[in-house]
């Protein structure tokens, strides 16, 4: 349980919040007049009040507010928490979806101090359920009450998709398989081929929104630029072969070409990526090798499965 200490607002991206000591939570927005609040999934910034003590103990002299976060909370320790978690302060429910962030252009405080440490200790939520935060208010873990729906992302590997020169086919066609089968689609993303801008939003899926599953389509070929599978090896912590074996092994049925496939199957924390080749039609047959199956896959990540032994 912990205590609400400051309820902070800016009008402006960038700038030091403000602690206005009360605000309206809007249901799938977040806090009425703040400037970050909106359709997605950064709704809400908070931060553990030990974490903004530990910073001010080296000397620097900041406000509530000043690294950008809506709430400091005292009793919390929110980095050590999962994304998942849901928080309740009086009528309002949080969801966190996202802990820590990537800082591209620094923050007014890190360019005061040097530091800054959103990124490192932040956590984000999104609003279920609105109402109004005062300080004083009392904040609480809540259990579920249900599973909660398997978090993806897809990401489409094409230079020419990247430069608006061809139509995304295959992720889209991704998409419409996972959402019949009840996953939340997290994100989509469109990159160019090539390491460096897979490997930064692989990292950022894995690490930060703590996904349960990735789907990459495109790259698994013999072109110099395809190089999809070396990325998502160089990001992992475990190999899965035997989804990428069950998935050449289903599609040789079909075209003897599946033998050019070079997908992979790894794992990075508690996330599950699986590579796909680059056309529908493959997308399609390859899904039909695994996508019943993974369930059970991901519940182990999850620590939702007692014993695989069959009876």
């Amino acid at each position: 349980m912990g205590t609400v200490l400051a309820v902070c607002t800016s009008a402006v991206k960038g700038v030091q919040k403000k602690n206005v000591q009360a605000a309206e939570f809007i249901v799938n927005h977040g806090i009425q007049g703040d400037a970050h609040a909106d359709s997605w999934h950064r709704q809400v910034s908070l931060l553990s009040a030990d974490k903004i003590e530990a910073f001010r103990a080296r000397g620097a002299e900041v406000e509530y507010g000043a690294f950008g976060e809506n709430l400091v909370v005292q009793g919390f320790d929110f980095r050590a928490l999962p994304v998942g978690t849901l928080l309740r302060c009086g009528d309002v429910l949080l969801e966190m979806t996202q802990i820590g962030k990537e800082c591209h252009s620094h923050c007014a405080i890190f360019h005061q101090v040097g530091d800054c440490i959103m990124p490192r200790e932040g956590v984000f939520a999104r609003v279920l359920e609105g109402g109004t935060i005062r300080t004083g208010d009392t904040m609480e873990l809540v259990p579920r009450t249900s599973p909660r729906p398997y978090q993806a992302a897809v990401i489409t590997l094409s230079d020419k998709g990247a430069r608006g020169e061809r139509e995304d086919l295959s992720g889209p066609a991704i998409v419409r398989r996972l959402e019949a089968a009840g996953y939340e689609i997290a994100e989509t993303l469109l990159l160019p081929d090539g390491e460096q801008p897979l490997k930064t939003q692989l990292i950022r899926l894995c690490d930060q929104r703590q996904l349960d599953l990735i789907l990459t389509t495109g790259g698994t070929g013999f072109t110099p630029r395809d190089q999809t599978p070396e990325v998502t090896l160089s990001v992992a912590e475990r190999q899965v072969p035997g989804i990428s074996e069950a998935i050449r092994a289903h599609s040789m049925q079909i075209t003897k070409r599946a033998m050019f496939s070079r997908g992979v199957s790894v794992i990075r924390g508690k996330t599950l990526i699986v590579n796909l080749p680059g056309s529908p039609k493959a997308v399609d047959e390859s899904m039909d090798a695994f996508l019943d199956t993974l369930p059970h896959g991901l519940d182990m990540l999850r620590n939702s499965v007692q014993d695989c032994a069959r009876t």
